[in-house]
């Protein structure tokens, strides 16, 4: 008898569908952990910084929002500024609010397993929200917090100037298209938006926070990780 050979891709979705596995990666290919350490301190990514510092003193300096009145922190955004990768998440939490940094606890993990899964360490990418400010007891911000904030949004996009943008979750979603409609019927699918004459494809997926509350989805994210990962391949990215 003929002992039958294992489907390896098969494991590894699974594994990403049940997080059980914390460090396991998504195909052959070795990361490379120091590719982008040169980019850190260039003068492209310093013009970046500073143009970054601006927009947040923009944001600071916002009259009559209750969303910066309810909140001790501004959290603006982190990672690699010229990565070719943003990830766009909806508010940040309490724990964002209190470390001043972004998808933090169970919600960072959970991100950093789906994007290893597909050979991406987090610190490669940059990272940012829609709404800079944390709603009054982690509501989701209102439609006219979001298209406020939204103005600020299209800029910080415009400043790192990705290839790929991430649209995690539902408040991400309107931020970028003013659309409302579920995220299950139109995660998954490649678009593209013109922001300063530049065209960014993008994609909306599941938020992690929502995949810690409904786990189900996660395969359905699955699906979603590989189609990032082929969009990658075919504009030979490296990152």
């Amino acid at each position: 008898m003929t002992k039958k050979a294992l489907n390896q891709n098969s494991k590894y979705a699974q594994k990403l569908i049940d997080i059980i596995e914390p460090d396991f990666i998504f195909g052959n290919k070795p990361i490379n952990r120091f590719k982008n350490q040169n980019n850190l301190d260039s003068p492209k990514k310093n013009g970046k910084k500073e143009k970054i510092r601006q927009l947040k003193d923009q944001i600071f300096s916002i009259q009559n929002c209750k969303l910066k009145d309810s909140s001790k922190n501004l959290i603006m955004g982190e990672g690699n500024l010229n990565s070719p990768i943003m990830l766009v998440g909806g508010a940040p939490g309490y724990e964002e609010i209190e470390s001043g940094l972004t998808f933090q606890g169970e919600v960072g993990n959970l991100l950093k397993k789906m994007l290893s899964a597909i050979n991406i360490k987090i610190e490669n990418i940059y990272k940012t929200f829609a709404v800079n400010y944390r709603p009054p007891e982690d509501r989701k911000p209102n439609s006219q917090e979001i298209k406020r904030y939204s103005i600020f949004l299209k800029e910080h996009i415009s400043i790192v100037n990705p290839k790929i943008l991430i649209l995690l979750g539902s408040t991400a979603m309107e931020a970028i298209t003013g659309s409302n409609s579920k995220i299950s019927e139109v995660r998954g699918k490649w678009k593209e938006i013109i922001v300063k004459n530049n065209t960014i494809s993008y994609m909306i997926t599941f938020s992690p926070s929502y995949l810690i509350r409904f786990p189900d989805n996660k395969k359905y994210s699955w699906e979603d990780l590989k189609k990032i990962r082929k969009k990658i391949k075919d504009l030979k990215i490296e990152i």
